[in-house]
C-alpha cells in the first residue's frame, strides 16, 4: 500500500510531465502504425507528392486540433463568448497562444518521427520536380523518371535497381536530418520560452508551487459541493414533484456569480487572489467588481490557472 502511494504522489507530482510522454509516445506509436499497415505510396509523377504531405501534415493538423478541443482554456475563452464581451483581444491572443503551444506537442511529435522514419518525405520528395533536378544532377539521364518510382523499388534491371538504391538512401539521408534538425529547434525553443516565462514570473518558486497545491485542493472541494449542493437540489425538486408540496428555497449563485468565477484570471500584484473564485469571494465581501481592471495583467507563468478544472485538478 506504502509503494502504490509512492506510485501515486509521484504521478501527481509530475502529471503534466508524464501526460506530455504519454501522448508523445502515443502519437508515435500511431504514426508507425499509419506507415507500415496504411501508407502506400502511389509511386506517380502526379500523385507523390501531395500524397506524401498528406499523410506527414493532416494528421498533425488533426492532432493540433484536438489539442485545443481537449484543453480547459479554450472553453473557458469561448464559453458565452458571443454573448457577453469576452474582455480584451490581447489577453484573449496570449491566451490562444499559450494553448497553441501546450496542442503542439502531439503533431510536432507526429511529424519528427515520420521524418525519422522516412517514408512519408521519401514519397513527397521523390514526386517533387525541384528535388528531381537537384537530385539528379550529374546523374544518369533516367534519373528524373525513376525518382518517382524510388518508393516502391520494383525496377529489374541491375543498374535501374542500383540507381533507385542511390536516390533513397539520399532520400531517407533527408528525411532524418530534417526530423533531428526539427527535434532540436522545438527542445531550444522549449528551453528558452520557459526560461523567459520563469524569469518574468511576478512570484517566487516556492509560492508557485503553494499556488498550484492551493488550486488542486480549490477545484476538489468545489466538485465536492458542487455535487452535494446539486443533489440536495435535484432531491428537493422531485420530492415536490411526487408530493405536488412548495419547493424549500435554495441559495444558488446567479447567472452573474458563475461569469465571475468562470473568466479568466489576470494578476493583480496588489491584490493577492489565488484564482478566480478567491478573488470574486473577497471582492463580493468588499462591495467591489471581480472584473479585471487596467492594472491586472495576463501573465504567462501562470497561466495553469485557468488550465484547471473540477474534472482534473493542477500538477505539482
Amino acid at each position: 500500500m506504502e509503494k502504490f502511494r509512492e506510485v501515486l504522489n509521484l504521478h501527481l507530482k509530475h502529471r503534466n510531465a508524464l501526460g506530455y510522454c504519454l501522448v508523445s509516445l502515443l502519437t508515435a506509436g500511431g504514426e508507425r502504425i499509419f506507415s507500415t499497415t496504411v501508407f502506400q505510396c502511389p509511386c506517380s509523377v502526379a500523385w507523390n507528392l501531395p500524397y506524401g504531405l498528406v499523410f506527414l501534415l493532416v494528421p498533425a493538423l488533426a492532432l493540433f486540433l484536438l489539442g485545443y478541443v481537449l484543453s480547459a482554456r479554450t472553453w473557458r475563452l469561448l464559453t458565452g463568448c458571443c454573448a457577453r464581451s469576452c474582455g480584451s483581444g490581447l489577453r484573449g491572443a496570449l491566451v490562444c497562444a499559450q494553448i497553441s503551444a501546450t496542442a503542439a506537442v502531439a503533431p510536432l511529435t507526429w511529424v519528427a518521427v515520420a521524418l525519422l522514419g522516412g517514408a512519408f518525405y521519401e514519397c513527397a520528395a521523390s514526386g517533387s520536380e525541384v528535388l528531381a533536378r537537384y537530385l539528379c544532377a550529374g546523374r544518369d539521364p533516367r534519373c528524373a523518371a525513376q525518382l518517382p518510382l524510388v518508393p516502391c523499388q520494383q525496377a529489374q534491371a541491375p543498374d535501374v535497381k542500383q540507381l533507385q538504391k542511390e536516390l533513397q538512401k539520399e532520400l531517407t539521408a533527408h528525411s532524418q536530418v530534417l526530423g533531428w534538425v526539427l527535434i532540436a529547434v522545438v527542445i531550444i525553443l522549449l528551453l528558452i520560452c520557459t526560461s523567459i516565462t520563469r524569469c518574468l514570473s511576478p512570484v517566487s518558486y516556492l509560492q508557485l508551487k503553494f499556488w498550484k497545491i492551493y488550486l488542486q485542493q480549490e477545484q476538489q472541494i468545489l466538485k465536492s459541493q458542487a455535487t452535494e449542493h446539486a443533489m440536495q437540489l435535484a432531491k428537493e425538486n422531485i420530492k415536490c414533484f411526487f408530493e405536488c408540496s412548495h419547493p424549500q428555497e435554495y441559495n444558488t449563485p446567479s447567472i452573474k456569480d458563475w461569469q465571475q468565477i468562470s473568466s479568466l484570471y489576470t494578476f493583480n500584484p496588489k491584490e493577492q487572489y489565488y484564482s478566480t473564485l478567491h478573488k470574486y469571494v473577497n471582492k463580493k465581501q468588499k462591495n467591489q467588481s471581480s472584473t479585471s481592471s487596467e492594472e491586472d495583467a495576463m501573465v504567462p507563468v501562470l497561466g495553469f490557472v485557468d488550465s484547471s478544472d473540477m474534472n482534473s485538478t493542477t500538477d505539482l
